[in-house]
């Protein structure tokens, strides 16, 4: 196989007809190929099989009745590319550990899903347990947690901390990048405990909580550091109660995920050193990162069997860089209505006739109808660019996401739910007048290698490093609008911490730019377009495109340090994040 045409060796392994004693006899190693950004050949993508494994269903721990619970980062070898092929990936996941011996649930990438009420405050300990070597090469000549220390990670073991991504949070238990921590007790500046609060003052929303250590965001994530939060409200379980939405089974969450391997299974990523005669040696960090073999719960190319009715689906784009523009096959076959965006539901169900695009960070709540369609099958698809949204067109095998295949037998015993007219009793608005209108800036610059640096800032003083003075100092209890000039070639997802905002508008802009520091003057405003329907809800990330001034709207009702960035979690490495402080 090793010797063989990639398109023959992924024909082979795709057929899947063949005798259980041949594949019992298959090589423990895939078909490999070469890539400029790998210094070891990598696993051909297209021998990977595609649909040949069932979804996982992420176990859930019920922390509804508050209390703590023990989460654990920690390594552990799970059949990730599954299809008979033999090979365990090494990942680092999350564990549950209660309070009596064989409690808990097991470490697993992604981590269990936690299940939370509003208003019943929770308690959870992030243990670190992660080894003294990094599963991926970690370029230090970026800004991360040892730079300028004595620390290793031989010797002091990885850092880590974990951001609860969308919680409205005190800054001590929001994960700040310079909160991270090691199995030694080794940590950074702005370290609190490892004992988060959540509060969960917030509507019921699909939450997602993550590694968000400085300048190795992207590795931890990317070796697995993620999980679901499911934050409940009275609305929501009245909704379930008189089924007005799908539950129970028919409710199920699916963070996709793009990945690269070698073909032993190992998990791989760029480890290329940098095309610069000053480069000092070693992998160099890459401006996005987009693999071709697409992981849906942590399992390459999965099918879903479901009955012939209503499902919510809960999408979240775990993925580094790569957006996704997701329908099937470029149209919706079956009906499919979105409920809610990130932070919570939308006024009114929205039937959908268009592709989904959700950028990395952002989830969409969506019921898909399979009634009347027993014995059917659909294949889920991306047709997204790379990078978004004027990048390469998607090429197999990353266009497929996920098959579904309308096979179960229908439960008679449960009831079908009817969507209500209205999700909440009025449109979402941050409705405090703003105190200030803020501008700033996205900008795209070079470093001393010659790399790609995307950068925020202001529009007055152009990009800003994340080490110079924080700039975004809201008044405790006011609401801002922040204009967000987008000067780069890309779509950026960008995040704030603590708040949930409100999409004001975007429109397209011209200005004079300083070629160095990327300040506007001259700044002529376009005629502004509102949201689309789709993005109408509460939200903590927003799709921002190039050549567009994006508004939003938010209240910043805690004081404290806090963290804004772009999710493409490369760029928020280096250097595409920036710290504001409330009060």
């Amino acid at each position: 196989m090793r010797a063989g045409s990639a398109m023959g060796g992924a024909f082979f392994l795709r057929g899947l007809g063949m005798p259980t004693a041949a594949r019992a006899a298959l090589p423990r190693t895939l078909p490999s190929v070469t890539d400029p950004l790998y210094r070891d050949p990598v696993a051909d993508p297209l021998a990977v099989p595609r649909f040949a494994n069932a979804l996982p269903r992420l176990p859930r721990i019920d922390m509804t009745a508050g209390g703590s619970r023990t989460l654990r980062a920690s390594p552990v070898d799970q059949d990730v590319l599954g299809g008979g092929l033999g090979l365990t990936t090494p990942v680092w996941g999350f564990g549950h550990y209660g309070g009596q011996p064989g409690s808990g649930v097991s470490t697993s990438y992604p981590g269990p899903t936690l299940v939370a009420l509003k208003d019943v405050p929770v308690h959870v300990y992030w243990d670190n347990d992660l080894p003294f070597r990094h599963l991926l090469p970690v370029d230090t000549s970026i800004h991360w947690a040892f730079r300028h220390t004595a620390h290793t990670i031989a010797k002091n073991g990885v850092p880590s901390v974990v951001h609860l991504h969308g919680a409205h949070v005190e800054p001590r238990s929001d994960g700040h990048p310079d909160a991270w921590y090691t199995a030694t007790g080794t940590h950074g500046p702005r370290f609190a405990g490892t004992r988060f609060s959540y509060e969960n003052t917030q509507e019921a929303a699909t939450l997602w909580y993550h590694d968000h250590t400085v300048g190795i965001t992207r590795l931890n994530i990317y070796a697995g550091l993620s999980g679901f939060y499911f934050l409940r409200d009275p609305r929501e379980l009245s909704l379930i109660e008189h089924h007005e939405l799908p539950s129970g089974p028919h409710e199920i969450e699916l963070v996709i995920q793009d990945r690269m391997f070698y073909p032993d299974g190992r998990l791989a990523y760029p480890d290329a050193p940098a095309a610069s005669p000053g480069w000092p040696g070693g992998p160099s960090a890459q401006p996005e990162f987009f693999g071709q073999v697409i992981l849906v719960n942590g399992k390459a190319w999965p099918h879903l069997d479901v009955e012939p009715r209503q499902y919510r689906l809960r999408l979240l784009n775990g993925s580094n860089s790569r957006f996704y523009r997701l329908s099937a096959g470029g149209s919706w076959p079956f009906p499919v209505t979105q409920i809610a965006t990130e932070d919570g539901f939308l006024y009114r169900p929205l039937p959908l006739d268009k592709p989904v695009v959700i950028s990395p960070g952002e989830r969409v709540d969506l019921v898909a109808d399979f009634r009347g369609l027993r014995g059917s099958r659909f294949t889920l698809t991306n047709d997204a660019p790379t990078p978004f949204p004027d990048g390469t067109a998607v090429a197999a095998p990353a266009n497929e996401i996920l098959q579904l295949r309308v096979s179960r037998p229908l439960d008679q015993g449960v009831p079908e739910p009817r969507l209500p007219a209205t999700l909440r009793k009025s449109p979402f608005a941050v409705d405090k007048p703003p105190a200030r209108t803020r501008r700033l800036l996205l900008f795209e610059k070079t470093d001393e290698f010659g790399r790609p640096r995307p950068m925020l800032g202001t529009v007055e003083r152009g990009a800003l490093a994340w080490t110079d003075p924080t700039t975004e100092d809201p008044a405790p209890n006011t609401a801002e609008i922040w204009e967000v000039f987008n000067t780069t070639p890309d779509t950026h997802p960008i995040h704030l911490h603590l708040v949930r905002f409100q999409v004001l508008d975007r429109a397209p802009f011209t200005a004079d730019q300083d070629p160095r520091t990327g300040a506007l003057t001259n700044i002529r405003v376009g005629r502004a377009q509102p949201p689309g329907p789709a993005e109408q809800g509460p939200k903590d990330t927003v799709q921002m495109a190039p050549g567009q001034v994006t508004r939003i709207k938010a209240l910043f009702d805690k004081r404290g340090l806090y963290v804004w960035h772009c999710h493409m979690t490369e760029h928020e490495d280096n250097d595409m994040m920036r710290n504001y402080q409330v009060g």
